[in-house]
């Protein structure tokens, strides 16, 4: 019997930094499936094809070998027909184009297997936005992480300068209030934290303080 824990949140929650050291923490597979998404972007943006126009996004989809594996040190690789294209994922271009392809029902219906079939097989950590509500229904853990907008955007401003970006904190915090709302109110798997998921507010933590009140509500749930 394989255990999944799925944990969901807003952008600039911090689900990928601490799902990844949690998943290292119980010896699990981390599924970063942001990744998955922005590989779909990835494809379209390659191809040229408009990554705002659904038809045209669905037409690709057939064609698309994505694979996933996994390194001695449990990092998440994406291949697209046997190319890894995981540096490739975190272009900005590619980080728009991912937000967009992400709210197309036609991706989301594709993707949702591959995301269930490493469950099925694996014990896993998975975080994104409907984890627990759609993809890992059924899920021995569930979390939902937050944050407020404010501290959100403090945090995604300070990495975006130390990569030496000059974005201002007021337009990363519009941009945050921006992606909220879309999240929340889009048609598809809006986010929301599911019926019985457990919530972890990390507004006043630190990351380390945040990773041990994960580690120990997974803990407690499955007993390790």
């Amino acid at each position: 019997m394989n255990y999944s824990v799925a944990i969901d949140g807003p952008a600039g929650a911090g689900k990928s930094t601490m799902a990844r050291r949690l998943a290292q923490a119980i010896s699990f597979v981390y599924v970063d499936t942001g990744a998955i998404y922005r590989a779909v972007a990835y494809d379209a943006i390659r191809k040229g094809v408009d990554t705002k126009n659904p038809e045209a996004v669905a037409s690709i989809l057939q064609q698309l070998h994505l694979q996933l594996h996994w390194s001695a040190q449990g990092v998440q690789q994406v291949y697209l027909a046997d190319e890894p294209i995981t540096d490739a994922l975190r272009l900005p271009a590619v980080s728009a184009a991912a937000s967009q392809v992400s709210a197309i029902a036609a991706v989301r219906d594709f993707l949702l297997e591959t995301q269930r079939a490493v469950a099925r097989e694996n014990n896993v950590v998975m975080d994104g936005r409907d984890i627990g509500t759609v993809v890992l229904p059924h899920a021995d853990v569930k979390i939902f992480l937050s944050a407020s907008a404010e501290v959100r955007a403090k945090r995604r401003w300070l990495e975006l300068q130390a990569a030496g970006r000059t974005d201002s904190f007021e337009a990363v915090l519009q941009e945050m209030n921006e992606r909220d709302e879309r999240d929340r109110n889009r048609p598809i798997a809006p986010l929301r934290p599911a019926d019985d998921a457990i919530l972890l507010d990390t507004s006043h933590l630190t990351l380390e303080q945040s990773i041990e009140a994960l580690l120990k509500i997974v803990q407690e749930k499955l007993k390790r």
